[in-house]
């Protein structure tokens, strides 16, 4: 298979087997590759029991055709499983080199399930994979735990994705880290891997990526290449990374403050990508074959927040830690974000679950007597790098916070303050802010979602015109579910090859590339179906799951306007929204379901058939 290494490395960490097993040609044809045929092979192995948990949860790490090759900013992976934070889909998308590693090693993806007796880590090679034991490991740090297995096989290049304490612990929003801070980060794909006892996958490959016209690829590699060099965008994310969009979505409303419930944050400048440059930024990093090197890494000498060079935080990461706790101290939250990277926790599920706990003590709910007598103060960091540390070990207050903010609130009957869309807290993008990310939080297979339509770049006229989705005013609600639906499409394609999200591509380009790679005859239209097929394939996997239409909405904090800032009072009809997109999907309102004609549509006549009897039976 040209584009492809034909191979999907198996691993029952029960029984400690491993061994190789042909891809699925047909799975790759309908699939490409990424999320999309990791969705379909775990449609084959998970049932509506499978418990997150537990040793049956199929965890799958994929590459897609491009990864490895000469395609710029095309070196990313994804690890997916059955979500344990919502029970849901569950994906997490990261960069680094671990995924065109394993892809020279000769795998196009690992498939891990079982449950090990002891700690293990995998390794792959050229020679081979293997089970390595790991107790020594556990307990470690992601750094930690990085830097020993390198030393330890005497290979300074081998690449890790691993997991700190909060995985051990279970922290159901661990996250996996890789590299120079690379964090697959959402939906628990950490407290996954912790189940399993699997501390780390460990790849070193020196192969090389087949393909089917090299010629016409390395053209068109280095013809996009050029272009993306060229782009405004990628300029600017070098020179200020994602934090440098901070003041503008602050200005738009799109960036909260006070835990949803402040509409401007004047010190947003003391936190932003270019006072980032100013003051402690010494150098950057990216990604395997990113020319964009959006990764900050940063220095503080001195201070009670030192550090040695280390990754800065990104934009999430800096609204998070950052103003959603009203705290301008830009050294506090990199140190606050080298925490939580340590430990492995997801910086935005943290920060917002930091952020209902600062909220609800603002409001009399949690007491002294719950935090153990930290009083939980707005502005203040020292509180909130306290209840990381408890969360990653799971003592006191920090036990209840790493089950999640809906957990939370639900411990102080206050559900409605959660900030959470189907258990998975919202990102730092306001859906007051805008229509767009309105829907793309409701409809995403994942919960709240800021990257299945990262609609807050079209709202700053980010637009992709060639992909038929173009500007619409941010508070615009008719004709936006079309739009959205067109977007989801084509990131569910992009996440599938798999393309950075961060990078303007030229889209001739990457249809170029794939189309090179794989010999395949590659159009627009034909990468918008595939999206489509693979959006509608996790959205049959939530159903079996337990996804409840019912659940599409936004918590209650979020529908109550904010009076100033660039809101401008604003807030989504939800209803109205979902109800045009349902009609656009070609969703059955009532159920949830795509209708038997649109699965048909889409190729997915064997789905179809399975919709019809859950139809039939009555069963969502």
């Amino acid at each position: 298979m040209d584009g492809y290494q034909g191979k999907i490395l198996r691993v029952d960490l029960t029984s400690g087997k491993v061994e190789d097993e042909a891809l699925n040609s047909d799975y790759a044809r309908m699939f490409i590759g990424g999320s999309g045929l990791a969705a379909r092979y775990i449609y084959d192995l998970a049932q509506a029991d499978t418990d997150p948990l537990g040793p049956e949860n199929p965890l799958v790490f994929m590459t897609g055709p491009l990864v490895g090759t000469r395609a710029p900013s095309c070196g990313r992976y994804v690890i997916c499983a059955r979500s344990p934070q919502t029970g849901l889909w569950g994906e997490s998308n990261i960069g680094g080199f671990v995924g065109p590693h394993l892809r020279f090693a000769g795998y196009d993806g690992i498939i891990i399930t079982g449950q090990a007796a002891e700690p293990v880590y995998l390794l792959v090679r050229d020679e081979g994979a293997e089970l390595r034991e790991a107790s020594h490991l556990w307990g470690l740090d992601t750094y930690q735990t990085q830097e020993t297995i390198k030393e330890e096989l005497g290979d300074q290049v081998v690449r890790v994705a691993c997991i700190g304490q909060g995985g051990e612990g279970l922290v159901k929003y661990a996250s996996v880290m890789a590299d120079s801070g690379r964090a697959a980060g959402r939906s628990g794909m950490g407290a996954v891997m912790g189940s399993k006892r699997l501390k780390a996958v460990a790849c070193r490959g020196r192969g090389s990526v087949p393909l089917a016209h090299k010629e016409a690829f390395d053209k068109a590699a280095l013809d996009t290449l050029a272009q993306v060099k060229e782009d405004v965008s990628t300029q600017v994310l070098r020179q200020t990374g994602t934090a440098g969009s901070a003041n503008l979505l602050s200005m738009l409303g799109n960036m909260p403050n006070r835990y949803f419930t402040q509409d401007t944050f004047d010190e947003v400048d003391n936190i932003s990508g270019s006072t980032m440059a100013e003051t402690m930024l010494v150098g950057t990093s990216g990604c395997f074959g990113c020319v964009v090197q959006c990764g900050r890494q940063v220095e503080i000498p001195e201070g009670p927040y030192q550090l040695s060079q280390t990754d800065g935080p990104e934009y999430e990461t800096v609204a998070a830690l950052g103003s959603l706790l009203l705290i301008d101290d830009l050294a506090a939250v990199s140190y606050m974000n080298r925490l939580c990277n340590s430990y492995g926790l997801d910086t935005v599920s943290m920060g917002v679950i930091l952020g209902l706990a600062y909220y609800l003590y603002d409001e009399g709910v949690i007491k002294s007597s719950d935090t153990g007598g930290v009083a939980l103060r707005w502005g203040d960091p020292e509180p909130a790098i306290k209840l990381i540390e408890m969360t990653a070990r799971r003592e006191g207050l920090g036990d209840l916070l790493a089950e999640g903010s809906l957990a939370l609130a639900r411990h102080f009957d206050v559900e409605e303050l959660a900030a959470q869309v189907h258990g998975l807290e919202v990102p730092m993008h306001d859906p007051r802010a805008s229509s767009g990310v309105t829907l793309s939080y409701l409809t995403s297979p994942r919960g709240a979602c800021h990257n299945k339509s990262d609609a807050y770049w079209l709202d700053m006229g980010r637009t992709m015109e060639d992909v038929g989705v173009g500007f619409m005013d941010r508070f615009e609600e008719e004709g936006k579910a079309a739009l959205m639906v067109r977007h989801q499409n084509w990131r569910s394609s992009g996440d599938a090859l798999i393309s950075c999200i961060l990078v303007n591509f030229p889209i001739d380009g990457l249809i170029e590339m794939l189309g090179a790679a794989t010999g395949w005859d590659v159009s627009l239209n034909s990468l918008l179906h595939v999206g489509g097929r693979i959006f509608n394939l996790k959205r049959m996997l939530n159903l079996r799951w337990g996804w409840n239409p019912a659940d599409e909405k936004l918590p209650a904090l979020l529908l109550e306007p904010l009076e100033g800032g660039g809101t401008a009072g604003y807030v989504p009809n939800v209803e109205r929204l979902l109800a045009d997109y349902y009609e656009v999907r070609q969703w059955e309102r009532g159920s949830g379901r795509p209708t038997l004609e649109k699965l048909r549509q889409l190729g997915l006549a064997d789905l179809a058939q399975e919709q019809h009897s859950v139809h039939a039976n009555g069963r969502s």
